[in-house]
């Protein structure tokens, strides 16, 4: 495979996870690449995505730990916020990992050569380079891959777009504590920095226009409102605002008949894919109604020298599947033959409990045609919750009926995004239910609660003695 491509040059358009792992993989594969970045090298996960977000919700939890804790002897105190030092700290990190996972990167491999601007196609097979300093230039390579992400995307509300509502990127570097932030939007991202505000001491509305987490199985949706309702959120579902006005006072949503009012506006409605500059339709690329790059099973396009991966096409938008996209585009560029299996994709919401899942809900599985059910465990039942003294959550499994195949698995708790990657593993090994059973796992875990779980389909865990087998 290296040998048949050597010396292919291999043009990537974007600077973020998947247009690294790209690109070190073309690399390896004997290409040189030419990598095309317009803004901040490293892309939405290490600047404005994961990595800012997860430093944010853990300074979060720690503050709200000081506030709310379920352990008699420890004395509880309302946390004093800082709003700026965090920012300070957590930026300080951001630059950090950047500098390390992007940057020196750059630095020791000679094969990829970066050019700042922005590209769009004049043609399938020509790209043009438009540099800060207003120069152009062109480029031909043998392949292209488009790894350009997604921004966040705001409904078409009316004064939405006339008032300085938040992004989640402006949130995550906003200096200011609100004192009520109203949320719009029910995705991982709006319920993630939601409750990170709510553990931080501002009063948080948030407003979903169906269900939170609405593509997930509804049990995971229903257990976290419950949970961030016992926190204090209000969580309106069901719930879009006609219109949105700003003042002086702050934000003023009419919903319905009602108006709420709160000094900053959080909009958390979604990503859409950053392709409506690339001239896409000049080199004949396929999109769909979103502007998402229409690719198959191995990340090539209509246009077979074109590739694309991770946001900017319809793939789940999580870093781990970019990067793995990535990858396995270079190899189909480089002459070789790879495609991405999403079945077995655990997915996480950070939120405390955490959401998690993977695989089919009972819902999907039956769409499917597949004869399947399901048992949900209450945390109550797990010893390392109870010890926690946090039993807010469950664990449920899918399984096919008969077989007991394990088909899929949705977790609210506790170290949920640790455990889901278990279910993951069992999944891919195609386990059943009976060998989950059987499965010796470590006392006193969370991760317990898959073999307690499991165990339900046969038995009573409330009949069973602590570390039961």
């Amino acid at each position: 495979m290296e040998g048949e491509e050597s010396g292919l040059h291999v043009a990537v358009i974007g600077s973020g996870s998947g247009a690294f792992a790209g690109a070190i993989r073309a690399v390896e594969n004997g290409a040189r690449v030419t990598m095309i970045e317009s803004g901040t090298l490293g892309g939405t996960c290490v600047n404005v995505g994961c990595v800012p977000s997860k430093i944010l919700l853990r300074g979060a939890h720690a503050a709200n730990t000081q506030r709310d804790h379920p352990f008699d002897g420890v004395s509880r105190r309302q946390p004093e916020i800082d709003r700026a030092a965090m920012v300070a700290q957590q930026q300080a990190r951001v630059e950090e990992l950047r500098r390390t996972k992007y940057e020196s990167i750059l630095e020791g491999n000679p094969g990829i050569e970066l050019l700042q601007g922005f590209g769009s196609f004049d043609d399938p097979q020509t790209l043009r380079i438009e540099h800060p300093d207003g120069t152009t230039r062109t480029l031909q390579a043998d392949r292209y891959l488009i790894a350009t992400g997604a921004a966040p995307w705001a409904p078409g509300i009316p004064g939405l777009a006339e008032s300085p509502y938040w992004t989640s990127t402006a949130a995550l570097v906003a200096e200011e504590l609100p004192e009520h932030l109203l949320v719009l939007g029910g995705s991982l991202v709006a319920v993630e920095l939601a409750q990170a505000f709510l553990h931080l001491g501002a009063r948080v509305t948030l407003m979903a226009r169906s269900t939170l987490l609405s593509k997930e199985d509804p049990d995971l949706g229903r257990g976290l409102k419950e949970a961030l309702e016992g926190e204090g959120m209000r969580v309106l579902l069901d719930t879009v605002p006609t219109a949105v006005h700003h003042d002086s006072e702050g934000f003023h949503l009419d919903i319905g008949p009602d108006t709420l009012t709160g000094d900053r506006l959080l909009v958390g409605t979604g990503r859409r894919p950053n392709t409506a500059r690339l001239g896409l339709d000049r080199a004949g690329v396929m999109t769909d109604a979103l502007g998402a790059v229409t690719v198959d099973a191995r990340m090539q396009s209509n246009v077979p020298h074109i590739y694309a991966a991770g946001d900017c096409t319809s793939q789940p938008q999580f870093v781990y599947v970019a990067a793995a996209a990535g990858t396995r585009a270079a190899v189909n560029m480089t002459g070789g033959d790879a495609t991405l299996d999403l079945t077995t994709m655990p997915a996480v919401a950070f939120t405390d409990p955490q959401v998690a899942w993977v695989g089919l809900s009972e819902r999907e599985a039956e769409a499917l045609g597949l004869s399947a059910e399901s048992r949900t465990l209450p945390l109550e039942h797990i010893p390392r919750a109870l010890a926690n003294f946090d039993t807010r959550g469950f664990v449920k499994l899918v399984a096919e009926t008969g077989s007991g195949r394990l088909l899929g698995a949705q977790i609210l708790g506790g170290e949920a995004g640790e455990v889901i990657q278990a279910a993951a593993l069992a999944l891919r090994a195609r386990m059943t239910i009976h060998d989950l059973a059987d499965q010796l796992f470590p006392y006193l875990t969370m991760v317990e609660g898959l073999k307690l779980a499991a165990q339900t389909f046969t038995k009573d865990v409330k009949q069973l003695s602590c570390c039961a087998g």
